[in-house]
């Protein structure tokens, strides 16, 4: 199994190597899958535990004060799954594994996404504040209740780009899966690109994206899709995240990161921000494509 991980594009991290370790515990988990879907989310799984990042564990906080966490995920045979604004959940990746292959959906989101999880034994009412989270969110003065008191709030205070997410193949099938806890103090509710097909995640027979940034921008975009149709078409991974990038930031002046695996088990990972730590790694039995 061929794997690539990213730990999310944004400013420098204030402590990389433990960050980088995990990032390569991630991958270590990815390659000892079975099928490509099992690897990408064998892997952001384990990022999502990590506290260091944006997703699960670590999430950033939305304006009325509450975590929530959105997943998805893709295989090049058109399985597809996302979940989204979910309190308490850690493993949304999880969930969005579930709504790909137990469900006849493509999207679930809140509370039903939460019961869901909870009926396939995924934990709820996970405790997904850091002591760094809690510190900065307890800086901040509190948002009024109503919708516009936190809009005139969040304007200031609104930022954040990181996301985690996977990319793999076995040389035959390729998975993506992408999971975030959203962009720092949005307006309760806020979702990005991360649980949108074609945004955040995407999958074509023989390319698998992971994207990470600004979400808004990535969304209108459609990032992960401009690159997997280019890989399909023929473009070398690298090639494709690099060029893609390129015209991402020329249209929107934002900030973005992408890894991209193809069925040969090439690779390509671009970004415009100031970091983006990534990982790949590949199962012992494997060979290069």
């Amino acid at each position: 199994m061929r794997v690539v991980v990213h730990g999310g594009a944004g400013g420098e991290p204030d402590e990389p190597e433990p960050r980088q370790a995990t990032l390569d515990r991630a991958v270590a988990v990815g390659v000892d899958a079975t099928t490509p879907m099992s690897a990408a989310v064998g892997a952001v799984r384990v990022l999502e535990s990590g506290p260091r990042f944006n997703a699960g564990v670590g999430s950033a906080v939305q304006s009325d004060g509450t975590i929530r966490t959105d997943a998805g995920v893709m295989t090049g045979d058109g399985r597809t799954g996302a979940a989204c604004s979910m309190p308490g959940v850690e493993h949304a990746i999880e969930v969005a594994r579930i709504v790909a292959t137990e469900t006849p959906h493509v999207l679930v989101v809140g509370d039903r996404a939460v019961a869901l999880a909870d009926a396939y034994d995924v934990a709820t009412d996970c405790d997904l504040w850091t002591e760094g989270t809690r510190d900065r969110w307890d800086e901040l003065d509190p948002a009024g209740p109503g919708v516009r008191d936190q809009l005139e709030w969040l304007r200031e205070r609104f930022g954040g780009t990181d996301t985690v997410g996977a990319v793999a193949t076995d040389g035959d099938g390729v998975a993506a899966a992408t999971s975030t806890g959203g962009r720092w103090c949005a307006l309760a509710g806020r979702v990005g690109d991360v649980p949108q097909v074609g945004a955040g995640f995407y999958a074509t027979a023989n390319a698998a994206v992971s994207t990470t940034g600004g979400g808004e921008a990535i969304a209108r975009f459609g990032l992960a899709r401009h690159v997997a149709d280019a890989i399909e078409s023929g473009e070398a991974p690298t090639e494709a995240t690099r060029r893609l990038i390129e015209e991402f930031d020329s249209e929107t002046s934002a900030s973005a990161g992408v890894i991209a695996v193809d069925s040969d088990g090439r690779t390509g990972s671009a970004f415009n921000s100031s970091g983006m730590q990534t990982a790949t790694g590949q199962g012992t039995g494997d060979t290069d494509g």
